[in-house]
Order: structure tokens, then C-alpha cells, then sequence
């Protein structure tokens, strides 16, 4: 345990504390010394007890209101979170949508290109066909003597 010697009031008192707290100590004596030289400035000499009093519970009232925002603050992080969580879970979706839309729209493509490929093999097959028959029957023209 540490010793710290502060100052209240004009007054010189000696408090312990745990090692290594010494200088917030110090901080919040500071500080409960203003607040107290504060009111007493602006309520007068109404005595010590009094002042004391109304100097803790002005500090409570501080304490108070900035646990009040922070809890506002608190539920509004855990607000925003969830509508990231939302969110997040959104995008997630879409995306999977979109990943078999994809995949769909890839397999159609590859179907439609061995459709275009056996078309086009078929195309090539009839055109052979058709030349081999006009062949054909140009020499059958040209070999009957019936046509000369």
C-alpha cells in the first residue's frame, strides 16, 4: 500500500491506496477540491458538512449523466451492430444469389456453345452432303448423252 499526502480544503490529509494508484489518487482529490472551493465560492460559508454533502452529490450527479450517455452510447453501438449483423447478412445472400445466377448463366453459355458447335458441324455435314450430291449430279448431266 501507498501513502499520498493531498490537500482538501486547506487542510492536509494522508490517504493509502494501492501501488501504482498514487497519481489518480492525487487526480480525483484535485478534483473534489475544485468542485468543493467551486460551491463554496458560489453558496458561501454554510458550513463544512453541508458543503461536503453538496459537493458529493454534485460529483454523483456528473458521475450519473455520464453513465447515462455512456449507456445511451452503449445501446446505440449495440444498434448499429445489429444492423451491421443485418447488413452483413444481406450482402452474404446476395451474393450467394448472385454466385448461382452465375453458375446458371455459365452452364446455359456452355450448352449454347455445343449447340452452336453441332450446329455448325451439322451446317458443315449438309453443305459436304449438298456439294457431294451437286457433284454427283453434274457428272450424271455430263455422262448422259441424252442431255447434250
Amino acid at each position: 500500500m501507498a501513502n499520498v499526502n493531498i490537500k482538501f480544503n486547506g487542510k492536509e490529509f494522508l490517504l493509502s491506496c494501492d501501488d501504482g494508484q498514487e497519481e489518480h489518487l492525487e487526480e480525483l482529490a484535485l478534483y473534489l477540491n475544485e468542485k468543493f472551493t467551486e460551491l463554496k465560492n458560489s453558496l458561501g460559508n454554510i458550513g463544512e458538512s453541508k458543503l461536503l454533502l453538496i459537493t458529493s452529490i454534485s460529483v454523483l450527479d456528473e458521475y450519473y449523466e455520464t453513465k447515462k450517455k455512456i449507456d445511451t452510447q452503449k445501446k446505440e453501438i449495440s444498434n448499429i451492430t445489429e444492423k451491421f449483423k443485418e447488413l452483413k447478412s444481406l450482402v452474404y445472400n446476395y451474393k450467394n444469389v448472385k454466385e448461382k445466377e452465375i453458375a446458371k448463366l455459365s452452364l446455359t453459355q456452355e450448352n449454347l456453345q455445343h449447340q452452336i458447335e453441332s450446329n455448325k458441324s451439322d451446317y458443315e455435314n449438309l453443305v459436304d452432303k449438298t456439294t457431294l450430291e451437286i457433284e454427283n449430279f453434274i457428272k450424271k448431266i455430263d455422262s448422259d448423252p441424252k442431255t447434250q
